[in-house]
């Protein structure tokens, strides 16, 4: 028999915004190492500066056009790396890590290169034990709110002894940030009947 623990969300469907919630914003800091997406010696990647707030994971970036799809458009390829990243790095905040199992992305609104956005994820449930966890996350203009993509993804847990290595591995801590640091942006309103932003991941576990 499985037993399975949803992760309420305040204020309904939609996901909470972390501001309201009062909680202060902490940033991760990992030992430098090659991740495309968080790793600060791989020259091509993303470059990734993530937080933690009110059991989120949250990002805000601007994309060059060295990420360009189409022109003129982010790679729907870069923003799925970035949502798994957000996603994966958000089972931290519940002592969890994990590799990504599945994900499904849906793409809203097309991603200017050099348009500001805002990435961030949760864990929405957890079962076996912390062996499956599901997210969710999405990416929203950082100026005007704008829902540009939502995604969804499970991960599958680290036991407890691979927790232990992989945090001793990156020198993983999380540290409190001085006010003004990391200043998340007003990320705009959520409509009543925004769907769940499904969200996937690279858990740190893949990913650092």
């Amino acid at each position: 028999m499985t037993s399975e623990v949803a992760l309420a969300r305040p204020g309904g469907r939609s996901a909470p915004a972390a501001r309201d919630s009062g909680a202060p914003s902490r940033r991760i800091e990992v030992e430098p190492h090659n991740c495309f997406a968080c790793g600060t010696l791989n020259a091509h990647g993303l470059h990734l500066e993530l937080h933690t707030e009110a059991d989120r994971c949250w990002t805000r970036l601007t994309l060059s056009d060295r990420f360009e799809g189409w022109e003129g458009i982010a790679h729907g390829g870069i923003l799925a790396a970035i949502l798994d990243e957000v996603m994966a790095w958000a089972l931290v905040d519940h002592d969890l890590w994990g590799l990504t199992a599945r994900m499904s992305v849906d793409f809203r609104r097309p991603v200017r290169v050099g348009q500001p956005i805002l990435a961030e994820g949760w864990v929405s449930s957890v079962a076996r034990r912390g062996r499956l966890i599901d997210t969710a996350g999405r990416i929203v203009d950082a100026t005007s709110g704008e829902l540009l993509a939502t995604a969804d993804a499970r991960y599958i847990g680290a036991t407890e002894g691979r927790k232990r290595e992989l945090k001793a591995r990156y020198r993983f801590r999380v540290v409190d940030e001085r006010p003004g640091d990391g200043e998340r942006p007003d990320d705009g309103e959520r409509p009543d009947d925004e769907p769940d932003a499904p969200v996937s991941v690279d858990p740190p576990e893949a990913t650092a």
